[in-house]
C-alpha cells in the first residue's frame, strides 16, 4: 500500500497524478511516474479540465491552471462522434459490473460478521463492522441503480438515446463518497488491527472472492479487503475522465451536453474539495493576495554565476521566479531541487546594459571550439551505432554514452550567448545566456503578461520556500535536459539532412517597416540561427521569396522570427542586448518527416502576433520514403493489396511474411537493433524482385542474405503497401480510441476496431504482432523493446495513403493533422504489443454491449 496523506488517502495516487499537469497526463509508461512512484494507468494524455470549473489543486498544496476540453466533434461529424460516445459508455458499463462485483465481494462476509457479532463468539463488535464497512452498502446500491438504467440504453443505442441525467444523478450522490472518504483512514486501521487480533477475520480479508464479468471465462479472482476498500477513491477519478470523455463526443445541441457538463461541474468540485482537504499546506503557497500560485513557465537556462556558467532549471509562478538546481542524490532517492534564489514579479525589472559593468563580462568561445565539439559528438553516434552491432560492445556502448553525455552537457553550457539580464530593484541582477531571440522573447512576454495583474511584493519563510521548491519536482513541464544522452534508443531522433526552405511573403503589419525574417533550427539541444532574409524596406507587405538549404543535426522544430530594422541610432534600444531590432513576431512549426520528406515543396503559414508569413519547405534525407507507390503490375506482392495476395495464395498471411519472419526468428532475433538498422539498399531490392516474381530458389537467397536486409524487405512490403494495414478507414478511428483515457473504453474501442479490420489483415497484423513480442522477449541482446519496435513499425502499419490523406471529403480536418502523428501512431502499435495474447477466434466473437459495425 502507498504512503498515505495526513487524510488517510494514498498521495499520488488519484490526486496528485491527475492534478500535478493539470490533467494532462505526463506521457511515462508502465505506471510509473517520472520520480518512479506509481501513478493511474488511465491517466493519459487526455483532454484537460474545463476553466469554468473549480479550479483543482497540485501537489504540495500548489495550485494547478487546468485548460480547456479539446474541441467537440471536429467538422461536425456526428454520426462518428456517436459512435465513439458509444465506445465510450460500453466500456464505462463494463467497467461498472466489474466495480459493483468488487462491492458485493465486500458486502458478502460484512452480512454475517454483523450477524455474529451479537453471539456469544463475535469475530468482530458491531461498531468494528461498522467502521471497516461504513457506506459500502450505499454506494453498491447507487451504482447498481445507476447500472441497470444505462444497460439498456446501450443495447437499444441511437442518436435519440439520453444518459446525460444519469451521470448527472451519480455526480449528485457524491455525498456518499464524501462520509466514505473521510472514514477510509480509520477503516483501514480498524481492518489491520482486527487481522492482528482475529486469525478467522485475517483469513476472510485475504481472502475475499471477486466475481467475473458475465462474458469472461474465469468465474472468480480473490482479492484483499484492503485492495477492495480503496475501489471507491479509484472510481470517482474514473468517472471524471469518462465524463470528459463523453463531453468531447457529444454535440453541443444534443440533450445530453449540459447534463454531462454539469455532472463534470460537480465532480471536479467534488475532487478539488477533497483535495483541499487533504493538505494543510495549501495556505503556505498561496500568493499574498490570498489567490493560488500557480506554475505558468519552466525551462532549463545557463545562467552566468561568479563568472562561470551554469545550468538551472527555472520556474515563472503567478507571481514569482525561481531559479533552481537539481540537487545530486544518492542511487534509488528521487530527485530533488535546490532553490538558489528568487524575485517577486512585483520587484523584477528587465536590466538594461549600462545598469551594470558586469553584464560585459560575457565570455564567449570561438566559433571553431564549438563546432570541433558538435564533429566529436557525431562521432561518437557513429561509435555507437556501430558497437551495438558488435557482439561484446555493451560496455564500451556504456562508456560512450557517458563520454557523448559530458560532451554535450558541455555544449549545452556554451553555446547560448544571448543575454537576459533580471534584476531585483531591491538586491542583486542575475545574468542568464540563451541560444535563441526566441527564447528570450518567450520568457520576457509571460513575465510581462503577469506584471499587468495588481502583484504585490513577497518574502517566503524557509518552510514555505521548503514547500515550493519541492513541489518544483511535481509541477514542471520540462522534465530532462535537453541532450540526446537523455533519450531513448529509439525515442524520435530528429531530421539529418537537407530542410529547403523558401520564405515567400508576410501580411498583417498595420504600417510600413523595414522588414527581415531569420530561421531557426533546433541541434543539440538547443535552437541556432540557420539564416537571415534580405530587409524588404518601407513596406507592410513584403516579398522575400528566398530560398535557403539547412542543414539539420537531429532538428525536430523550423522557427521564423520576423523583425523589423531599425536604421535610426537615436532609436537605440539597451534593453537586453545590443540588437536594436525589433521582433513582430515568432512562430514555430514541427518537421515532421511525414509532412516534409516528399520530391514535392509542402507549402504551409506561421501565424505570429497577427502576421502571417507564408513559406515553402521540403526534406532531403538519406533515409527510405515512407511514401506509398502502388505497383502498376498487379501479378506481384509488393504495392498489391494484401486480400489479392492472400486469395492467389490461398493463404491467411502473405508467404513473404511469414518466410521474413521465420528467417528472422531463426537467426536474427538476438542481432542488435534487428528491424532498426538499415539493410544494403541493393540486397533488399533484390529481394523485392525475388518475392515479386516468385522465384524458385527464394528459400536459397534468404538463407545467404544478410539478416537486416530480411528484416528491410518485410518492413518494404507493409510500408508499399497501397493501403496501411490497419486502414486508411479506419485511421482516425484508431488515433480517437488511442486518445481516451478510461482503460476499459479504450480496451472496448481497440478490440473493436481490430475486430473491423478485413480478415487478411487482421490474420497479418496479429502474426506480425506475436513475432514483434518475441522479438522484444530477447532485448538484453537485441536490445529492441516493445517502444523501439513499435516506433519502427508504427508509422509503416498506420500511415495513411497519400492518396486518402489528401481526400478531404473522407478524413476532418483533425484527421488531416492526425495523419501526422507519429507519436499517436507509435502509441497505438504499443497498446497491442503491450496487450495480453489476442487469438482470431476470440477477436471474431461479438460483444454483448455493441455491433462490429463502425
Amino acid at each position: 500500500m502507498e504512503p498515505l496523506s495526513a487524510h488517510g488517502l494514498p498521495r499520488l495516487s488519484w490526486i496528485d497524478t491527475l492534478y500535478s499537469n493539470g490533467y494532462e497526463g505526463d506521457g511515462t509508461e508502465d505506471g510509473k511516474s517520472q520520480d518512479g512512484s506509481e501513478t493511474l494507468p488511465y491517466i493519459d494524455e487526455s483532454p484537460t479540465m474545463s476553466p469554468q470549473l473549480c479550479t483543482p489543486q497540485g501537489p504540495d498544496g500548489v495550485m494547478v491552471s487546468p485548460t480547456p476540453p479539446e474541441g467537440l466533434l471536429p467538422g461536425g461529424d456526428i454520426e462518428k462522434g456517436l459512435e465513439m460516445k458509444k465506445l465510450v459508455l460500453s466500456g464505462f458499463l463494463a467497467s461498472e459490473e466489474i466495480y459493483i462485483n468488487q462491492l458485493e465481494a465486500l458486502l458478502l462476509p460484512m452480512r454475517p460478521l454483523k450477524a455474529t457479532a451479537t453471539t456469544s463468539q463475535p469475530v468482530l463488535t458491531i461498531q468494528q463492522v461498522e467502521t471497516i464497512f461504513y457506506k459500502i452498502q450505499d454506494i453498491f446500491e447507487i451504482h447498481k441503480e445507476f447500472y441497470d438504467a444505462l444497460l439498456p440504453n446501450i443495447r437499444q443505442w441511437d442518436e435519440k438515446v439520453t444518459v446525460g441525467h444519469l451521470f448527472q444523478k451519480l455526480a449528485s450522490q457524491l455525498g456518499v463518497y464524501k462520509a466514505f472518504v473521510d472514514n477510509y483512514k480509520v477503516a483501514l486501521e480498524t481492518a489491520e488491527k482486527c487481522s492482528q487480533a482475529n486469525s478467522q477475520f485475517q483469513k476472510i480479508s485475504e481472502n475475499l472472492k471477486v466475481k467475473s464479468p458475465k462474458d469472461s471465462k474465469d468465474c472468480t479472482s480473490t482479492v484483499t479487503m484492503e485492495a477492495l476498500l480503496y475501489k471507491p477513491i479509484d472510481r470517482v477519478t474514473r468517472s471524471t475522465l469518462v465524463l470528459h470523455d463523453l463531453l468531447k463526443h457529444t454535440p453541443k445541441d444534443h440533450p445530453d451536453f449540459p447534463l454531462l457538463q454539469d455532472a463534470l461541474r460537480i465532480s471536479q468540485n467534488f475532487l478539488s474539495s477533497i483535495n483541499e482537504e487533504i493538505d494543510p499546506r495549501r495556505t503556505a503557497v498561496t500568493t499574498p493576495k490570498g489567490e493560488a500560485r500557480q506554475l505558468v513557465k519552466d525551462g532549463f537556462l545557463v545562467e552566468v554565476s561568479e563568472s562561470s556558467r551554469k545550468l538551472r532549471h527555472v520556474f515563472l509562478f503567478t507571481d514569482l521566479l525561481l531559479c533552481a538546481k537539481m540537487k545530486k542524490t544518492s542511487v534509488g532517492r528521487h530527485q530533488q531541487y535546490e532553490c538558489k534564489w528568487y524575485i517577486p514579479l512585483a520587484d523584477l525589472t528587465f536590466q538594461t546594459l549600462d545598469e551594470s559593468d558586469s553584464c560585459h563580462s560575457i565570455q564567449v568561445l570561438p566559433e571553431h571550439e564549438i563546432e570541433e565539439m558538435k564533429i566529436k559528438i557525431s562521432l561518437l553516434k557513429s561509435e555507437i551505432q556501430k558497437e551495438k552491432k558488435a557482439p561484446k560492445g555493451q560496455n564500451r556502448v556504456e562508456r560512450l554514452r557517458k563520454k557523448m553525455n559530458e560532451q554535450e552537457s558541455w555544449l549545452l553550457l556554451h553555446s547560448p550567448t544571448i543575454p537576459f539580464r533580471l534584476h531585483n530593484k531591491h538586491g542583486k541582477s542575475y545574468l542568464f545566456l540563451l541560444s535563441s531571440d526566441y527564447e528570450r522573447s518567450e520568457w520576457r512576454e509571460s513575465i510581462q503578461k503577469l506584471q499587468k495583474k495588481d502583484l504585490q511584493a513577497c518574502v517566503l519563510s524557509s518552510v514555505e520556500l521548503q514547500v515550493l521548491t519541492s513541489s518544483c519536482f511535481k509541477l514542471r513541464t520540462v522534465h530532462n535536459i535537453p541532450v540526446t544522452s537523455n533519450k531513448d534508443d529509439e525515442e524520435t531522433p530528429g531530421l539529418y539532412g537537407f530542410l529547403h526552405v523558401i520564405v515567400h511573403s508576410a501580411k498583417g503589419f498595420k504600417e510600413s517597416a523595414n522588414l527581415y525574417c531569420t530561421l531557426e533550427v533546433d541541434s543539440y539541444g538547443y535552437f541556432v540561427s540557420k539564416a537571415k532574409t534580405r530587409v524588404f524596406r518601407d513596406t507592410a507587405e513584403p516579398q522575400w521569396n528566398e530560398e535557403f538549404e539547412i542543414e539539420l543535426e537531429g532538428s525536430q522544430f523550423l522557427r521564423i522570427l520576423c523583425y523589423e530594422k531599425c536604421y535610426d541610432k537615436s532609436m537605440l534600444n539597451k534593453d537586453d542586448n545590443e540588437i536594436v531590432d525589433k521582433i513582430m513576431g515568432k512562430g514555430q512549426v514541427q518537421l515532421d518527416p511525414q509532412t516534409v520528406q516528399s520530391k514535392n515543396w509542402h507549402m504551409d503559414v506561421i501565424e505570429m502576433n497577427g502576421i502571417k508569413v507564408e513559406f515553402s519547405m521540403k526534406f532531403t534525407s538519406r533515409d527510405l520514403s515512407l511514401k506509398r507507390t502502388p505497383s502498376k503490375k498487379q501479378s506481384g506482392v509488393f504495392g498489391v493489396k494484401i486480400n489479392v495476395v492472400t486469395k492467389r495464395e490461398r493463404s491467411k498471411v502473405p508467404y513473404i511474411v511469414r518466410q521474413c519472419i521465420e528467417e528472422v526468428e531463426k537467426r536474427g532475433i538476438d542481432e542488435v537493433g534487428i528491424y532498426r538498422i538499415s539493410g544494403v539498399a541493393t540486397d533488399i531490392q533484390a529481394l523485392k524482385t525475388a518475392f515479386d516474381t516468385n522465384t524458385k530458389d527464394i528459400l536459397v537467397m534468404l538463407s545467404d542474405m544478410d539478416i537486416n536486409a530480411i528484416a528491410g524487405t518485410l518492413k518494404l512490403y507493409f510500408r508499399e503497401l497501397p493501403e496501411p494495414l490497419l486502414t486508411d478507414r479506419l485511421y482516425p478511428a484508431f488515433m480517437e480510441g488511442i486518445s481516451l483515457s478510461d482503460p476499459a473504453a479504450k480496451e472496448n474501442c481497440m478490440m473493436h476496431l481490430l475486430r473491423s479490420l478485413p480478415d487478411p489483415n487482421i490474420m497479418t497484423f496479429l502474426t506480425l504482432l506475436e513475432h514483434l513480442k518475441r522479438v522484444a522477449e530477447k532485448e538484453p541482446l537485441n536490445k529492441m523493446s516493445l517502444h523501439n519496435l513499435a516506433t519502427v513499425f508504427g508509422p509503416t502499419l498506420l500511415r495513411p495513403s497519400e492518396s486518402e490523406s489528401t481526400k478531404g471529403q473522407n478524413i476532418t480536418s483533425v484527421s488531416d493533422i492526425w495523419s501526422h502523428d507519429v507519436m499517436a501512431q507509435v502509441q497505438v502499435l504499443l497498446y497491442y504489443l503491450q496487450h495480453p495474447p489476442i487469438s482470431f477466434a476470440e477477436l471474431k466473437r461479438n460483444t454483448l454491449y455493441f455491433s462490429t459495425d463502425v
